[in-house]
């Protein structure tokens, strides 16, 4: 039941696409509509809050854009303070994973020490939750574990084993990304989409 939820409130288009990691794949998900009604999210957020209960956070922290939003809800339901991590481009930067997550300067204080969970809105390669932590691990903060509605093929758990943390997704989903020089839709010469 929860696996259609969150669907149902993800929509996606199919064809050949660049992610933010660098990453090529077949799904892309419109995640700027996912809360637009943000009441059809809040059940969900209540859910992964009590999933994250039990890891004993002090604080939540999510990257800019939606997945702070559902870690604003998610900390709200937990009673905890809040905290996010905003997108930037890494000028010059080759390769996969492009884009940094620093925390604010005037929010990394308020984590150095705490238990933070991580909580996105969808990991699929996994570029700002990987940012988000490699931050929070920066300015002296312990995360415990990443929540997410949902995941889109093997990275979110790779990740999370990567780094010894537990995983709480509402939902999976099978889903492939290849490196540039590796994607068999580039091979075949299928042109990308925006």
């Amino acid at each position: 039941m929860m696996q259609e939820q969150v669907a149902e409130l993800l929509p996606k288009r199919e064809g050949h696409f660049v992610f933010e990691s660098g990453h090529h794949g077949e799904v892309w998900l419109d995640l700027e509509r996912l809360l637009l009604h943000p009441e059809r999210v809040q059940p969900l957020a209540e859910a992964l809050a009590d999933r994250l209960r039990r890891h004993r956070a002090e604080a939540v922290c999510g990257p800019l854009v939606e997945g702070a939003f559902v870690a604003l809800m998610v900390a709200s339901s937990l009673g905890l303070p809040f905290s996010y991590a905003a997108p930037v481009r890494n000028q010059g930067a080759a390769g996969l994973f492009p884009v940094s997550y620093p925390i604010p300067k005037p929010l990394a204080p308020e984590l150095r020490s705490k238990r933070v969970v991580i909580v996105n809105d969808v990991v699929n390669a996994g570029s700002a939750v990987r940012g988000t932590l490699a931050a929070l691990e920066q300015c002296g903060a312990r995360p415990v574990a990443i929540g997410t509605l949902a995941a889109y093929g093997d990275a979110a758990s790779e990740l999370a084993a990567a780094h010894g943390l537990a995983l709480e997704t509402l939902a999976s989903f099978p889903s492939r990304i290849w490196e540039p020089g590796a994607c068999p839709l580039c091979a075949k010469g299928v042109p990308l989409k925006t």
